[in-house]
């Protein structure tokens, strides 16, 4: 008997095998990553939702979560502990990374889809003990129900299958947002948008109208319409670190732009705030963008 596997084998028993079932919303895949052995990426419906390395939780593989990741760096002093709402759940990645940066750090987790809490939770636990707890609801419905004053941090990363909600981009929405952030707390959303980027417009006229201050984070090669891609919103009551999150920004792999003050004034301008009535959530990529065919 040879010492060596077929080639057709798996070189240990314990090589991670893929993972995909139907969930409330679709279809949901584990995929493990072949460079790094205990990661893995989510996706739901083939658009990849989620990448988490549960060996490196600091360690973000997607842009926009990095830049997600960056806002909350600089949400207060390093290591401090935040409380956090987390809108949209996934693979949890931003939970945690929080975790594993700003220890005990007393998070909240709305995820629509209760099969795929079940399928995160089983497949790639979170740390055990920490303070993290995953709420199964609509995240607008979450919102309205938290208490004033009771986050430092809220990290809107909602998407239906490509598409963000409409009802997570009102000004109604926005506005429960800074309520139930504490005076200095952050918001910042995950958004998605291409060509004209009217929606990105929208959105930003939005926050505009319900925060003092309101940044941009974006690759150029989006803000000149050339691609469709993510970019991250970032608002609250008292000024952003702009200066440090351009930094941030522009040492990422993919180098992108913080847009604020008249800059930002002048790509949101003429673009009407966004309410309940007129909200018409995020336009779909186009095929092949976010890997969906």
């Amino acid at each position: 008997m040879s010492d060596h596997n077929h080639p057709d084998e798996p070189d240990s028993p314990a090589d991670p095998i893929p993972v995909s079932r139907p969930v409330d919303l679709g279809r949901a895949a584990l995929l493990p990553d072949v460079d790094r052995p205990r990661a893995w990426l989510l996706t739901l419906d083939g658009s990849p939702q989620s990448y988490v390395d549960l060996d490196e939780p600091e360690y973000v593989e997607f842009e926009y979560a990095r830049r997600l990741a960056h806002v909350l760096d600089l949400a207060a002093a390093p290591g401090r502990p935040l409380d956090v709402l987390h809108l949209g759940g996934g693979a949890l990645t931003l939970p945690r990374y929080v975790e594993a940066t700003r220890p005990g750090s007393r998070q909240h987790v709305a995820e629509l889809d209760a099969a795929l809490v079940t399928l995160v939770t089983e497949h790639l636990p979170l740390p055990p003990g920490a303070p993290i707890d995953v709420e199964v609801g609509d995240a607008r419905a979450v919102l309205a129900a938290r208490p004033a004053a009771s986050a430092d941090a809220i990290m809107a990363d909602v998407f239906g299958g490509a598409l963000i909600p409409r009802h997570l981009t009102s000004i109604d929405f926005l506005a429960d947002a800074a309520r139930v952030l504490r005076p200095g707390g952050v918001y910042a959303a995950n958004l998605a948008d291409g060509g004209a980027l009217v929606f990105l417009r929208g959105q930003t006229a939005t926050a505009r109208a319900a925060f003092a201050h309101v940044a941009l984070i974006a690759e150029p090669e989006h803000l000149d319409g050339t691609r469709f891609a993510n970019a991250v919103l970032v608002a609250s009551d008292a000024p952003l670190p702009s200066d440090a999150l351009a930094a941030r920004a522009a040492a990422d792999p993919y180098p992108a732009v913080v847009l604020t003050g008249r800059d930002l004034t002048a790509f949101a301008a003429g673009h009407p705030i966004v309410t309940d009535t007129t909200a018409i959530g995020s336009p779909a990529p186009p095929r092949g963008v976010f890997g969906i065919g």
